[in-house]
């Protein structure tokens, strides 16, 4: 629970109703004073009564849990009065439905990018064509464009250095 001082100050909800604060006052556990915006919020939105009715019904444990769904609650609707909360939360699920598919279809051009880095090769090290595995583009249609780094000496896609 929030600390507040019963005797030095009045809690934010007191002073911003202009009563004195009791030291029963329902409200000083939850709006203390260093919160003022906090209570201007709740009582805007909800209204002083009904927080009052609110927190006399709710069990003692769970008020101070009760005063911050409100308070979230009164700040959204603040800045958004037509949704409030929900719309919040509906930008973050969308938000997450895009970042879902941004991930899979990142987690798929991995998997595309891994099988044809696999080179498919025969038992004597010779590369085989057409068969979607090589990196160089060329390959997968049957057609063989010699590079540097393949060692293939004789151009034909499938003689290394080594093995002429």
């Amino acid at each position: 629970m929030a600390s507040s001082s019963y005797s030095n100050s009045p809690c934010a909800a007191c002073k911003f109703l202009r009563r004195k604060c009791m030291p029963d006052c329902i409200f000083a556990p939850y709006f203390p004073p260093e919160e003022p915006q906090k209570f201007a919020n709740v009582h805007k939105i909800f209204g002083a009564s009904n927080v009052s009715k609110l927190l006399n019904e709710v069990q003692p444990h769970q008020r101070e849990d009760a005063v911050n769904s409100l308070a979230y609650e009164a700040e959204a609707r603040i800045k958004d009065p037509v949704y409030g909360c929900v719309g919040a939360i509906s930008v973050l699920q969308r938000q997450v439905i895009r970042l879902q598919k941004e991930l899979d279809a990142t987690s798929a051009d991995l998997i595309r990018y891994t099988c044809n880095e696999m080179p498919t090769t025969t038992q004597d090290g010779r590369r085989i064509i057409g068969e979607g595995g090589g990196s160089s583009l060329g390959q997968s249609s049957g057609y063989y464009y010699p590079s540097p780094w393949n060692n293939d000496t004789l151009g034909d896609g499938y003689h290394r250095g080594d093995n002429i």
